[in-house]
């Protein structure tokens, strides 16, 4: 009897664990209990290098600064539906944007500190007005400062996942979502260093100095190693979604070549759930965003 009984509970415990697993859209497992969690904590980090100068690198359709800032709109829609399909007792989820470095404008730094946002229990839904008018207008001020100063130094995203992406934008008891605003290329010249075939950075100089060119480049950078460093060995309770993928024109397979290095350095960091989107026009991005934070 004692047999059976304890026959039965590894039984309802394996269940329990095969139900506790997902798969996030490239098959890898994934927990439910943190992508079902109801308490969002959404951070968008924002490269602010010389990729959004409407100048060196204009498009007619739409600035890519202006994708950029679409794309945080739609963020902030799906955040603000997301806290008002809950009760107000049920309210603990945040919002922010972050930099790497920080700029020298003091004034963005402002703009900075208003954008993040946070609801909880002791929160007036009210409050969902202020934080509307603040993603409505404050985030076109820090690109436009950006753009007018013209002092671009780049964007250390290495360096924030090795030194600060778990302390900025991972919070127990939360799905945490980082969206990374970028043309996917990676350079700061305070985080340029390679060891052996990886690097902490990825330019057009590099893709064509390995000769990234052709339909084999898969095959290249597996029998190479080529690939950005791993910076840090275990994220696996963020999701993350880099958007404005942005190729340099020459190559066919710059694109896939970037994607392939942010994906391999996704799951060597033990990232499950992950999307990397071209710069494409915020209406088509729109729903993509919305599913992602929703999780529908």
């Amino acid at each position: 009897m004692k047999y059976i009984y304890h026959l039965l509970i590894l039984s309802l415990f394996f269940i329990q664990c095969k139900k506790s697993e997902s798969r996030s859209d490239d098959g890898v497992k994934v927990n439910d209990s943190i992508s079902n969690s109801k308490n969002l904590n959404v951070s968008i980090m924002i490269d602010l290098s010389d990729r959004i100068d409407p100048e060196k690198y204009p498009n007619p359709s739409m600035e890519y600064y202006q994708r950029d800032l679409e794309y945080i709109k739609a963020i902030k829609t799906a955040f603000i539906g997301h806290v008002k399909s809950k009760k107000v007792i049920q309210l603990d989820d945040q919002m922010q944007i972050f930099f790497n470095p920080e700029p020298s404008d003091p004034q963005i730094n402002d703009l900075t500190k208003e954008l993040k946002v946070s609801f909880d229990k002791n929160t007036s839904k009210g409050n969902i007005n202020i934080v509307d008018e603040r993603y409505a207008s404050l985030p076109a001020k820090i690109y436009h400062s950006a753009i007018q100063d013209k002092k671009y130094v780049g964007s250390d995203i290495w360096g924030f996942f090795k030194n600060k992406v778990e302390d900025y934008c991972v919070k127990d008891k939360h799905r945490n979502i980082l969206f990374i605003l970028t043309d996917g290329y990676m350079f700061h010249k305070d985080s340029k260093f390679s060891e052996e075939n990886k690097t902490s950075y990825l330019t057009p100089e590099l893709v064509r100095s390995l000769q990234l060119k052709t339909s084999d480049f898969k095959a290249k950078i597996e029998d190479k190693s080529y690939g950005f460093i791993k910076a840090n060995d275990d994220l696996g309770n963020l999701e993350i979604i880099v958007i404005g993928i942005n190729p340099e024109k020459g190559n066919p397979f710059e694109g896939d070549v970037i994607k392939t290095y942010w994906e391999n350095w996704f799951k060597e960091m033990n990232i499950t759930k992950y999307q990397v989107k071209d710069a494409d026009l915020p209406s088509n991005l729109e729903p993509v965003i919305k599913q992602f934070i929703l999780n529908k």
